[in-house]
């Protein structure tokens, strides 16, 4: 990795102004050439999006909003890929003043608030600080909320809101060792350089509770896959929270704040926030129940190597490939349902990486006779936690947690 050096940053950087086309505060991109529709096959209507290969440093995506920008990955990338390419890896703003340009020799990351010595990190100084790296899942909270019955208000992704990356930065704990965290600390505020257009709105900031700031795996990345970050998902340095949806994951870091007191601020305090329930469910219709802020991932399977409602030629065997991941907790075991569900058989696991990583799994379903299957997998991970037969609901439509079938037919 000796070439993730501070003059590799400061070219990569100027390359990106160049191939983007983009400048100051004009919208990143206008959607020049769509191409043609996928169906995520949602519930509730409304199933096509078009593909899109017109963003800067992008391949295909599905473009589910241009502004700010919203690209979902194919399910197919995931078929071919244990860890999702750059070029195919989601995006998720939440607002649109976003950095269409970075500055690599003016850009600091600011420590401050409860510690010894506030500091002012450049880029140049990150990148000869000592490295961690691991393999770990990246998945947005409103991941399948497309599949939300009924349907609830927001971006209505399919499945493919999420990505899995080496990821390689520098442990958030050293650059808070660096600075002192004063005793009484009690959390950490993370800000970035994206803003909000209108005066006055919240500046998108979250907070981690100090001893899990100081964990060790939580990260400051500059690189994903062996590759700088591409703009589009945090260039230069992005945080980095293993076992925790992305909303935490703060792109263009720029300010890390020490705390006394837990966050109260509209991102902590009011937004991302899930029933106090088991799986964070309520039925639908529910009011004022208690809620707490979206924290782990909970255990998924996807099936990747046949697709929702395709035809394929009929063959007394049918082999199923996938991904799953544990949440905030390693693989332990998938299974595998030919029949819907009545009778289930272990799935064969790969390589494991690290534990927040995706895992392959493969199988092979014996079918009798030519005709409509439906195929499930579940995934069980190291804490226990099964994945249920039942989904889960809530009015933000988070942590989607279910077993996800398959219906082929076979002829």
């Amino acid at each position: 990795m000796d070439r993730l050096d501070f003059e590799a940053a400061r070219s990569v950087s100027r390359r990106r102004l160049l191939t983007a086309g983009i400048s100051g505060g004009a919208a990143l991109i206008a959607a020049r050439a769509l191409g043609a529709d996928v169906d995520l096959r949602l519930p509730g209507g409304n199933s096509a999006r078009p593909l899109t290969s017109d963003f800067p440093q992008k391949g295909e995506m599905i473009l589910q909003r241009a502004r700010p920008v919203l690209l979902e990955t194919p399910m197919e990338v995931f078929q071919h890929n244990l860890y999702t390419p750059n070029d195919r890896f989601y995006v998720r703003w939440h607002w649109s003043d976003m950095p269409t340009s970075i500055d690599v020799d003016q850009y600091r990351i600011a420590i401050s608030g409860h510690v010894e010595r506030p500091l002012s990190i450049s880029l140049a100084q990150l990148l000869r600080m000592p490295r961690v790296e691991l393999a770990a899942v990246n998945q947005c909270s409103g991941n399948s909320r497309g599949l939300f019955e009924p349907r609830v208000p927001g971006a209505q992704w399919g499945h493919g809101a999420m990505g899995n990356a080496k990821w390689m930065g520098v442990s958030l704990r050293h650059l808070l060792d660096l600075a002192g965290v004063r005793g009484g600390a009690v959390a950490v505020r993370i800000g970035a350089l994206d803003k909000p257009l209108v005066e006055g709105a919240p500046a998108f900031e979250k907070a981690l509770g100090i001893d899990h700031a100081r964990d060790g795996e939580v990260m400051l990345a500059f690189a994903m896959n062996g590759e700088q970050l591409p703009l589009l998902n945090g260039f230069p340095v992005r945080l980095v929270v293993p076992g925790w949806y992305s909303t935490y994951w703060m792109k263009t870091v720029n300010t890390i704040e020490v705390l006394t007191a837990p966050d109260d601020r509209y991102w902590m305090a009011k937004a991302y926030k899930i029933p106090d329930t088991p799986r964070a469910h309520v039925a639908p219709g529910t009011k004022d129940f208690p809620t707490v802020p979206i924290n782990r991932m909970n255990p998924r399977s996807w099936i990747t190597s046949i697709a929702d409602g395709a035809s394929y030629g009929y063959d007394p065997v049918l082999p199923v490939e996938g991904i799953a991941i544990g949440g905030d907790s390693g693989v332990a075991r998938v299974e595998i349902s030919g029949n819907g569900g009545r009778t289930w058989e272990p799935a064969m696991l790969g390589r494991e990486d690290d534990r927040y990583g995706f895992r392959r799994f493969t199988a092979r379903i014996g079918v009798p006779r030519p005709g409509r299957v439906q195929v499930m997998a579940r995934c069980t991970n190291t804490a226990g936690e099964t994945q249920p037969m039942e989904a889960n609901w809530n009015p933000g439509g988070y942590m989607r947690n279910c077993v996800e079938p398959v219906t082929v037919a076979l002829t």
